[in-house]
């Protein structure tokens, strides 16, 4: 009876729904800081092909160690991504988190110090911050939101290519507040730090939750839980690894060479940089929405058939009729790789039961996976001064799309790594 009078809803929030109403605020701070993070892990590479012309006049490097500038963060993200699992168990993987951003500002900012060492050097920091957020990244997204993984997924792949587009449109509009490439690039660091504040209330989060995050995700195995060198002969982490390594391989090979594609089909220097630059804003479209269609879509195999088709039939275009179809061909390039880039972080969250697991193979997709991308670029260009033309690098991208759809039909198949190992432990 007294509900009649005073109805549930108008009775003040206290006890459990106080809680809630906090917890809900807290998983909000946690969803902004991760996906700020995100956005910052592809600016401090995709900022500096823009100005790479500036940078060779200023410091009159040739080509070829010019081209280091963006195939070292490539091979530094697979390099320190094998450092990541002792640091992870020495300072947990929020901190660990927060500390990536601060030592991403400091390496963008070094750039800023006269001379090649400083460039060099702040470089590698750049990279090796990445490297160890990567891998970070998925573990954290599977312990905090077990059941909003894929919309999460989904947010951290979109992140990564409009914080990549970000970097890529308007490093050259704010040369006009930096006035040369050094403080241009080094403006890049404010949006690290920013993270970095962000981020601050994960630092001191409650203990309890501290706890439990470091004994899930960040201590050493217990009995029962495989070591990381078991990850390297199961099937299901292999075909994870492989797809990450090859979408990788082929996305940085474009990343390089894609502009100098166009320029020798007679388009301009600026109009073939903006075009590569307009390719992320399809592929922002795709990387939100495919791993969401993924959980759903049967076969599961479809998505990532679809997405080497997309990226094949860009190929082909550029092949063809690269001035003609520029844009189409950009508009295909961005969605198949969009897609297959936000299902291959997926499938690491999506194969593994829990975050320990997604932490092994995490480190082992995206370390050996970044250190065979680094070959992509590379690769291509010697393709090419062998040809003297685009048709067979283009063919040769058209070859590892088959092994992509392969390896990326085998990571589709809903499993779990070490599966069968754990069944003959629980035995």
């Amino acid at each position: 009876m007294s509900d009649l009078v005073h109805p549930p809803l108008e009775r003040p929030v206290t006890g459990d729904g106080a809680r809630n109403r906090s917890s809900g605020l807290a998983t909000a701070v946690l969803a902004t800081g991760l996906l700020v993070i995100a956005l910052n892990l592809r600016i401090g590479v995709a900022s500096v092909g823009p100005v790479l012309p500036d940078i060779r006049a200023g410091l009159g490097l040739s080509p070829t160690v010019a081209s280091l500038l963006t195939t070292i963060p490539v091979f530094a993200f697979g390099a320190f991504a094998f450092l990541t699992p002792g640091l992870t168990r020495r300072l947990g993987m929020h901190r660990l988190l927060g500390l990536t951003m601060f030592a991403l500002a400091a390496g963008i900012v070094l750039r800023l110090e006269p001379g090649l060492t400083s460039l060099f050097a702040g470089t590698v920091v750049v990279g090796a911050a990445i490297a160890v957020a990567n891998v970070v990244m998925p573990a954290a997204i599977k312990h905090d939101f077990t059941h909003r993984a894929g919309l999460m997924m989904a947010l951290y792949s979109t992140a990564l290519f409009l914080g990549a587009a970000l970097a890529s449109g308007l490093t050259v509009p704010l040369l006009a507040v930096g006035g040369t490439w050094r403080p241009t690039l080094a403006l890049w660091a404010i949006p690290a730090a920013l993270a970095f504040a962000v981020w601050l209330p994960q630092f001191v989060r409650a203990p309890g939750r501290t706890r439990v995050s470091h004994q899930v995700a960040d201590a050493p195995h217990e009995a029962g839980e495989p070591p990381f060198r078991a990850m390297l002969t199961d099937p299901v982490a292999l075909a994870v690894t492989a797809l990450m390594g090859v979408q990788s391989m082929s996305y940085y090979a474009t990343l390089t060479w894609v502009p100098a594609i166009l320029e020798d089909h007679g388009i301009p220097a600026p109009e073939a940089g903006w075009l590569l630059s307009y390719s992320a804003f399809p592929g922002i479209v795709a990387s939100l929405i495919a791993p969401m269609l993924a959980k759903r879509i049967r076969p599961t195999w479809l998505p990532i058939a679809a997405s080497g088709v997309l990226t094949g039939a860009a190929y082909l275009g550029l092949a063809v009729s690269p001035v003609a179809g520029a844009y189409a061909w950009m508009t295909l390039l961005g969605l198949g790789q969009g897609t297959s880039l936000s299902l291959s972080l997926s499938y690491i969250v999506w194969r593994s039961p829990d975050a320990h697991h997604t932490g092994h193979v995490s480190t082992m997709a995206q370390g050996f996976g970044y250190l065979l991308a680094g070959l992509g670029p590379i690769g291509l260009g010697a393709v090419y001064a062998a040809t003297g033309g685009w048709t067979v690098p283009l063919a040769a991208l058209g070859g590892l799309l088959v092994v992509q759809v392969a390896t990326g039909v085998a990571a589709s198949r809903e499993r779990h790594v070490l599966a069968g190992r754990r069944r003959i432990e629980v035995g």
